[in-house]
């Protein structure tokens, strides 16, 4: 069977994530452990004990899913054998590491250097997201371009659901349009920040010498990249694709339609939450999803 990894982004998070993954056996322990040093904190604390408000900021939140998702996949050993991986927004780090593509260290450095980059980008401008339900994505387009102020298409999660980036004057007027045009729900999302839009120019400037810094190699299968949700093995455009990212749409609903245009029978979602198996069903309800298990 051709199965699809698919790993999760921003929001799956949960306290007591990954305490089992921790307690499995010396190997996954170490790997938190090593996680510690990298970070110069004990994310494994806030992880497993913390706080919601804790884990919820993005400096932590981005490496605690990146940890749970690339340890459970490791942790799955011989059984994780995929066809073609993908990953929604952070997740891509997570499954770059997953294939082979990415050291665990540098996927860490990554994700942490990237987290801390998106949060200065808040910090500097206050920006925000809205999620716009039961409207098709053109007409959500066609009105975000009308708009003066900062506002993009900033996540294709599943048909009929689409999230806007931008200024906080730029998503109002946006989400008063919409819902004048028909959408049945325009709901500001409590975000830190304009993620997958132009604000994010100063933290992809950051993230970029980073990217271009670090070994990538071949991952041994290929990768559905968010920024036009096509299918890639060669290192050199996968680098441009991560950071083409931080200021690109996140093309989910593409992804999961191209991953079943080219054979997928199965996804498999690696990491906390189910958020992923629920977006693919929206896809195509026939497809078979699960979520990794280590037997």
């Amino acid at each position: 069977m051709k199965t699809a990894y698919v790993f999760p982004g921003q929001g799956a998070q949960f306290v007591g994530m990954g305490q089992d993954l921790y307690n499995l056996n010396e190997e996954t322990k170490a790997l938190f452990e090593q996680a510690n040093d990298i970070l110069g904190f004990r994310i494994t604390d806030i992880m497993f004990s913390g706080t919601d408000e804790d884990l919820k900021q993005t400096n932590v939140t981005q490496p605690a899913i990146f940890l749970h998702s690339v340890i459970l996949a490791k942790a799955l050993g011989d059984s994780f054998q995929p066809a073609m991986v993908a990953g929604h927004s952070l997740g891509e780090f997570s499954a770059l590491v997953a294939a082979g593509a990415l050291s665990f260290e540098d996927g860490l450095r990554l994700v942490a250097q990237r987290a801390n980059a998106m949060q200065k980008a808040c910090e500097a401008e206050p920006s925000t997201m809205a999620a716009i339900l039961g409207l098709d994505d053109e007409t959500v387009e066609r009105i975000c371009a009308s708009i003066d102020d900062v506002v993009v298409a900033a996540n294709y999660n599943c048909p009929g659901q689409l999230v806007i980036s931008g200024s906080i004057a730029g998503i109002d007027k946006a989400c008063a349009l919409l819902t004048e045009a028909g959408a049945k729900r325009a709901l500001k999302l409590n975000v830190g920040g304009a993620f997958h839009s132009p604000l994010m120019e100063p933290a992809k400037v950051e993230l970029q010498a980073a990217i271009e810094a670090t070994e990538i190699k071949a991952p041994v299968c290929p990768i559905y990249q968010n920024v036009d949700a096509q299918a890639y093995t060669d290192p050199a455009a996968i680098k441009a694709n991560l950071i083409a990212q931080l200021t690109g749409a996140v093309r989910w609903t593409q992804t999961v339609q191209n991953i079943l245009a080219d054979g997928a029978e199965a996804f498999v979602e690696v990491g906390p939450g189910n958020v992923l198996q629920g977006l693919v069903k929206k896809v195509d309800r026939s497809v078979q999803t699960s979520a990794a298990a280590i037997a």
